[in-house]
């Protein structure tokens, strides 16, 4: 007898607590489906499309697995040589080679390198008013166009309309880089420098700017942060100017001067707003072997990590193509996976014929082409590109089938995919 009642208190006891097969009703409100849906992944180990640290479409270790995009600068001679001619094969070559191994392009057309000729069209440099100025650049004999001239003003606003209207949709492209003087970087700090002359006329620049911003549509394009310098351009004394939708590259990230030069060009170029729909990005400083050296070491080269940096700048991504000279694929990998843009699924419930999901952002900038969270073809009803970094945002999509989860971008190559980390 008194095992058969301490047989029946135990029972009782376990109903009380929850005991038994009811576990599954909590997990499953009146209403909601279960969650069958595959995708996703336990963390992150791929870079994420148009992110990560950039090579040059040259480099050997293109093809590592570290790397989404590639860079590389492009000649405007190549392309036009006659007047109203345009040959883009140069371009095509290019952007169907760095194509070939999954990967997406940043170019920037410029038309002054230090120690050689510019890339003028030579219909222009064979105009008999057209005089371009030879000078000394870092020690080198160096060529700058000249800006005075009609047709070369006429031809560079041409030469973007017609870009746009070719390239502005093309999944090939991720970026754009534009900008006049040394290397299309906005400046010439070591050279001959004349506005109006050498270097675009501050009246000029306010026109290619504003014509920038009305033709490209879809295709991000970013200039140098190096614009602050009111004596070079003219958004100090045009601040409208500040309204325009470009990003920014910053050439010297994390120089020595970084804190008291370059992050104050960002403050006045306002960083914190800009970044939310237009990239940022740059390259590491060249001012001195050691700070190529360490930009990657645990404390940086002056005792603040890469990832703090791209942490406090929004980098979507960072030109770095000579650090396998000094730091492993392993490190590059690390690095490039933590830049720009990345998504984590934490909810995902199914009602009223819907799933409801919640996405985190947890990479240090948001992602700048539409992307959706879709199944079987069903996308959700906003975009990614509006989740900003550490932002919690719900979706809904108006499908609940069982079909794997996926992310779709029509930005992407084929063969390209967005990952999510899985934590529903």
């Amino acid at each position: 007898m008194k095992n058969l009642l301490f047989f029946l208190g135990l029972n009782c006891f376990l109903i009380a607590c929850g005991g038994g097969n009811n576990s599954n009703s909590d997990e499953n409100p009146e209403g909601q489906e279960q969650v069958l849906n595959g995708g996703g992944v336990s963390s992150f180990t791929k870079v994420q499309p148009m992110t990560g640290i950039v090579v040059w479409d040259g480099n050997p270790n293109a093809n590592s697995g570290a790397h989404t995009l590639e860079y590389s600068y492009m000649l405007f001679e190549d392309v036009v040589s006659e007047k109203g001619v345009y040959d883009w094969t140069v371009v095509e070559d290019k952007l169907n080679d760095i194509a070939s191994r999954n990967h997406q392009a940043i170019l920037r057309f410029r038309y002054t390198y230090v120690g050689q000729k510019t890339s003028v069209p030579k219909y222009i440099k064979d105009l008999p008013d057209y005089h371009e100025t030879q000078g000394i650049s870092e020690g080198r004999e160096t060529w700058f166009p000249d800006w005075s001239h009609q047709e070369l003003q006429d031809f560079t606003l041409e030469f973007y309309e017609k870009f746009a209207k070719r390239y502005d949709h093309d999944n090939r492209l991720a970026f754009l880089q534009v900008g006049f003087g040394l290397w299309g970087e906005y400046h010439i700090y070591d050279g001959p420098f004349a506005l109006g002359k050498t270097f675009p006329s501050k009246e000029y620049q306010i026109l290619f700017l504003n014509r920038m911003n009305t033709t490209f549509t879809d295709l991000h394009w970013s200039i140098s942060i190096d614009v602050e310098d009111g004596n070079v351009a003219p958004f100090r004394d045009n601040p409208s100017l500040l309204n325009l939708s470009f990003g920014l590259f910053d050439d010297s990230f994390m120089s020595e001067e970084h804190a008291t030069v370059n992050e104050q060009r960002f403050k006045f170029l306002e960083l914190e707003t800009r970044y939310v729909n237009n990239p940022v990005g740059g390259e590491f400083n060249y001012y001195t072997d050691y700070d190529q050296q360490n930009v990657l070491s645990p404390n940086g080269p002056y005792g603040e990590s890469y990832e703090s940096f791209i942490k406090r700048f929004h980098t979507t991504y960072m030109i770095g193509n000579d650090q396998y000279k000094y730091q492993s694929l392993d490190r590059i990998k690390e690095a490039s996976i933590h830049t720009g843009y990345k998504f984590e699924v934490t909810k995902f419930v199914k009602s009223d014929k819907k799933s409801l999901l919640t996405v985190r952002n947890v990479g240090t900038a948001p992602i700048y082409y539409d992307a959706y969270l879709s199944i079987n073809g069903n996308k959700s009803t906003a975009s990614l590109k509006t989740v900003l970094p550490n932002e919690e945002k719900e979706f809904t999509i108006n499908y609940d089938g069982n079909e794997d989860l996926v992310i779709s971008c029509d930005r992407l190559l084929k063969g390209q995919t967005i990952d999510f980390k899985r934590s529903f």
